[in-house]
């Protein structure tokens, strides 16, 4: 029997990793959760007939709906801060890019009610990331999105503005649009 779901591990590199395929929903959701026992990384599968994304069920990690999509510029800053929204209990899939935040979410058919919010970073040209929030937009109208921002610029059509230089400062918008 062909496999009908595969199973993808987000790195902390912002690359998804092929783990592992399924031939149903239950032994999907059952992979999932064994490969994330043993992983801070956060997995996902979807369903090659359908393209619907299948998300671990396991008590211990995030809740559907209790995830970020963050399209960040920089390695660094990613891990940062990807680290730090697992801690208080998101699922975070990350990327490095306006193009593959793109392709992740339309290849693995990411819904708007899978997301709590979007986190966009602040190390590129002004241009692109807001090119990237108008098309967050039309394709997420009722997601939320917090661009983290460098001194002197904001992006009007995000939901949220806040400087970059500290997660003091977004971590309460963060708490309160998940709330």
């Amino acid at each position: 029997m062909k496999p009908e779901y595969e199973i993808f591990e987000c790195l902390p590199s912002g690359y998804l990793n092929w783990r592992d395929s399924a031939p149903d929903l239950t032994s999907a959701r059952l992979l999932l959760n064994h490969f994330a026992k043993d992983s801070e990384n956060d997995f996902f599968g979807f369903c090659l007939g359908t393209r619907e994304p299948v998300f671990r069920t396991d008590g211990g990690r995030p809740p559907l709906g209790k995830r970020v999509f963050q399209i960040a510029y920089t390695q660094k800053l990613m891990q940062e801060r990807a680290d730090l929204l697992r801690s208080i209990g998101f699922g975070v899939l990350s990327v490095i890019g306006n193009e593959p935040a793109k392709t992740l979410l339309a290849i693995a058919q990411i819904r708007s009610e899978d997301l709590s919010f979007f986190m966009l970073g602040h190390a590129a040209p002004s241009s692109k990331r807001e090119d990237m929030v108008a098309w967050l937009r039309g394709h997420y109208a009722g997601v939320r999105i917090i661009a983290l921002n460098p001194p002197d610029e904001q992006i009007p059509i995000a939901d949220y503005n806040v400087p970059h230089n500290g997660s003091e400062l977004w971590l309460p918008i963060v708490k309160g649009v998940a709330a």
